[in-house]
């Protein structure tokens, strides 16, 4: 748009910054509205997605491990792993002298064929026996047959009366002979479980001196001490060759190169929505930027105090509520070629409990 000025010169007017202050008055309200709009939307959305995700930093790489040691006590004949080795399950780890355990395991066996030919012994005894007790029951019946002949005859003289009283007297003894043999013979019997003709190898003597032999034969095997399960040993330089280890002593130790985990231990106020099952994402300070995708398995029925040796009182009246911690396990799900995890490791978990807020709940 143009004009004249006083002088007859034309003058060119340019609108355009009263129409950029126009637009902006136009823009303004619509900018601070939009804004308010953006945060309300952007404040409803986090609203309705809070509580699903729970962040713990309170984690740290766990796995199964072990003191390796053995139930019987012996000098130490060699180790046959090194410091940070990893070994498979059943490999021979560390080795007693056995020598006094084979000697014990050759008396016990020699024992249980002492038991047997025992067993056999007596069982021919007790037969003996029975033919004992038919043999002095023949002479009972020789005795009474002739103190009834010395009974008939005493009383016409035909012998005298020493002679009737030595048939009686004799029988007598004979009978009680008899007798004697029938309870030698029962009390044999008993020995042999009441059984005449009993296995030898189903006898009590025998079953016991059996026990001794396996028993022997058990810590004789346990002179050799294997690997529980895979995993990496550690602490081995503290045993060595000739050293005396007690029974149930720590060798050194194994952790588990399978059996890992994470235990975290969140507060309680972050346990509301979750539960066994929930995926989570486990970040290892010792790798930053990896991630590894996990599982929660178990949630602890206790806080972290109920086993505590000097548990919390709350019933002498000066009570602090103080935010209980409890203990969760994640399972994490390693592949081939992943970075070892290593028990200790510090860890941050953040699990997934899918968990939205209703509408509803804002009434």
């Amino acid at each position: 748009m143009s004009t004249t000025t006083a002088g007859g010169v034309p003058r060119v007017i340019d609108k355009a910054p009263v129409r950029a202050r126009r637009r902006l008055r136009v823009l303004r309200p619509i900018l601070m509205l939009g804004g308010i709009l953006v945060v309300a939307v952007g404040g409803f959305t986090w609203w309705l997605t809070g509580g699903r995700y729970v962040s713990i930093d309170d984690a740290y790489v766990q796995a199964a491990k072990v003191s390796v040691s053995t139930d019987v006590s012996g000098l130490v004949a060699g180790v046959n792993v090194r410091e940070g080795e990893q070994v498979k399950q059943g490999q021979l780890l560390f080795r007693l002298d056995p020598r006094q355990f084979q000697i014990a395991l050759d008396g016990a066996k020699a024992d249980l064929i002492q038991a047997a030919l025992t067993m056999e012994s007596m069982k021919r005894d007790y037969q003996r026996m029975l033919r004992d007790i038919e043999a002095k029951q023949a002479e009972v019946a020789d005795d009474e047959a002739n103190f009834n002949r010395f009974a008939g005859l005493v009383k016409t003289g035909a012998v005298t009366r020493a002679e009737y009283d030595n048939a009686r007297y004799k029988l007598e003894a004979d009978r009680q002979a008899v007798q004697a043999l029938r309870e030698q013979a029962q009390v044999q019997l008993a020995k042999l479980n009441g059984k005449p003709d009993i296995e030898v190898t189903t006898s009590a003597m025998y079953l016991a001196a059996k026990a001794r032999v396996d028993e022997a034969q058990r810590e004789l095997d346990h002179t050799a001490v294997r690997a529980p399960f895979d995993g990496i040993v550690t602490q081995v330089d503290q045993l060595q060759p000739g050293q005396y280890l007690a029974a149930s002593t720590g060798a050194f130790g194994l952790v588990s190169t399978d059996r890992v985990w994470v235990e975290a231990n969140p507060k309680e106020t972050e346990l509301t929505w979750v539960k066994p099952g929930d995926h989570a994402t486990v970040d290892v300070d010792t790798y930053p930027g990896r991630h590894w995708a996990g599982v929660v398995e178990t949630i602890a029925p206790n806080s972290g105090s109920e086993f505590s040796i000097l548990p919390a009182q709350n019933a002498s009246g000066n009570w602090v509520k103080v935010v209980q911690r409890i203990a969760l396990r994640v399972r994490v799900d390693r592949h081939p070629g992943d970075p070892p995890l290593r028990t200790g490791m510090s860890v941050e978990v953040e699990i997934d409990t899918g968990h939205h807020r209703r509408l509803a709940d804002l009434f």
